[in-house]
């Protein structure tokens, strides 16, 4: 069994940033993807942005240009860098990674972290 912790959200103005990690305290092995989803109250969870294995990115259309997904080579940390941050962006935020055991690929979430955008 593993953990994801993610931290870094608050209370930020309209076009400022903030910086968010995720930071596994399991032990996890062969991770396929690992990705931010973000839920507001009464909406669906979605999906913000995601790095697979191969290092390959994908950006929903609201954040393009304004949210940076990266992990850490060395140590399963992720992180989501938001700039020009907008009222709509307010949400909490979820650590997903997807990983390998044996044969049966496996979901695990964090506790989230709120993050609010508002004048």
């Amino acid at each position: 069994q593993v953990q994801l912790v993610e931290s870094g959200g608050g209370l930020v103005q309209p076009g400022g940033s903030l910086n968010l990690s995720c930071v596994a305290s399991g032990s996890i092995s062969r991770i396929y993807n690992m990705a931010w989803y973000r839920q507001a109250p009464g909406k669906q969870r979605e999906l913000v942005a995601q790095i697979s294995n191969d290092g390959s990115i994908s950006y929903s259309d609201p954040v393009k240009g304004r949210f940076t997904i990266s992990r850490e080579s060395t140590k399963n940390t992720l992180y989501l860098q938001m700039n020009s941050l907008k009222p709509g962006d307010t949400a909490v935020y979820y650590c997903n990674v997807q990983s390998w055991r044996g044969i049966i690929l496996r979901d695990y979430w964090g506790q989230g972290t709120q993050v609010t955008v508002s004048s």
